[in-house]
């Protein structure tokens, strides 16, 4: 097989290069000060300095108070399944209240967990997209009820980009005296998240999608409230989440952080800049629909469908060119589930099986840009000239 000209990355919404930043200054921590933080010898206790660093990165990134508690955990899907299964032990099974309000394209973590409570009774109320991938503010007014403990409402969509309201969804809560939680995986390092501002009661993120090394996230706390730990076995992170702390993880975190708040103008003016670029050019095709305003949607992300062409056909030529792209959508066959969230906002069959994500970065280049429109409209021609349904 011919090799590809270029090798292009355009998949950062699954995860993303580690900057070179971040892991020069996690080298360290592997061989040279390994110790276990708890350790109270020298080779646990010289690694205090770098974890307070980080953690004083990670509060500024979100605007987290002194007060507030940011836990570090594996991931966000972690930091997910603690906020829903705590608030479980914590309030929904005394029965009082229990009513969890959450959106139908929240991440698995979050969707397959809510699943889970109802299992255990307890009554979930998915609210659905509207056209442009998004719910409104009043959709969670209305659906909170006096058994409402819990609004669960991503940031950004991880297939979309779409950006939710989130700010308003937290005025109400906080009106209402119910929790709010967001998964801010996709928000962080793409626009800038205050967790002051939005009134979040909690907040997930994972390091790996901000240019920081895999295995790492945490979970912001807001001061006051409480949540019964997912794990038990130990005193770690003041006792709310025990484990022994991947120092090395939370050190580039913590610069990947800090670095994403640095960026964020970067994010902006230069990656939305070639994301648009892109997207113009792809729409120059017929029958091409792409979904939501680019204004109410995070700079790097564009989710694309293109009438007549299969999105697993379209990565399979994509990968080939050397171009790294997803889709929601695993199927191949009319028997396989089309992208959800193509369904949920209203395309019909045909087109939901189509959808092919393409998510940039900062390292992003014009260059790699170029050549996927060159080969995004090559592949494009020749799907289509082979289609059964164009």
């Amino acid at each position: 097989m011919q090799e590809p000209k270029m090798s292009v990355y355009l998949d950062n919404n699954a995860t993303t290069l580690v900057d070179p930043k971040v892991k020069e200054l996690m080298d360290p921590y592997f061989c040279q000060m390994y110790g276990n933080p708890n350790s109270l010898h020298r080779f646990g206790t010289e690694t205090h300095p770098a974890i307070k660093k980080a953690l004083d990165d990670l509060y500024e990134g979100i605007n987290a108070a002194d007060e507030d508690d940011v836990i570090i955990t594996s991931c966000a899907t972690e930091s997910n399944n603690w906020v829903i299964k705590g608030i479980y032990f914590d309030i929904l099974r005394h029965g009082v209240k229990n009513h969890i309000i959450t959106t139908d394209v929240e991440h698995p973590a979050v969707r397959a967990t809510c699943a889970f409570l109802e299992t255990l009774g307890v009554e979930v109320t998915y609210l659905p997209i509207n056209d442009q991938g998004t719910i409104s503010a009043e959709q969670v007014r209305e659906a909170i009820t006096e058994k409402t403990a819990l609004v669960s409402v991503m940031w950004a969509n991880n297939e979309t980009g779409m950006i939710f309201p989130i700010e308003e969804i937290g005025e109400i809560c906080r009106e209402r005296g119910i929790l709010f939680h967001t998964d801010a995986v996709q928000a962080i390092g793409k626009i800038p998240v205050d967790v002051q501002k939005a009134k979040v009661d909690l907040l997930s993120f994972s390091a790996h999608k901000f240019h920081g090394p895999k295995g790492v996230g945490a979970l912001y706390i807001r001061k006051g409230v409480e949540l019964t730990p997912l794990f038990h076995g130990g005193e770690h992170m003041s006792g709310r989440r025990s484990g022994t702390l991947n120092v090395a993880g939370i050190v580039g975190m913590g610069e990947a952080m800090r670095l994403a708040v640095q960026y964020l103008d970067f994010e902006k003016s230069n990656v939305r800049r070639l994301r648009d670029r892109l997207e113009n050019a792809l729409l120059e095709l017929p029958d091409i629909f792409v979904v939501g305003s680019r204004e109410n949607r995070v700079p790097n992300t564009v989710l694309i469908s293109v009438k007549g062409v299969e999105g697993e056909a379209m990565l399979w030529d994509l990968n080939k060119a050397g171009i790294a792209a997803s889709t929601g959508s695993a199927c191949a066959s009319e028997d396989l589930e089309a992208n959800p969230v193509m369904i949920a906002i209203g395309a019909d069959k045909e087109l939901a099986h189509t959808a092919i994500r393409l998510s940039l970065s900062r390292f992003t280049t014009e260059a790699e840009i170029d050549y996927t429109i060159e080969v995004f409209k090559k592949s494009t021609e020749r799907l289509r000239s082979i289609s059964s349904s164009y």
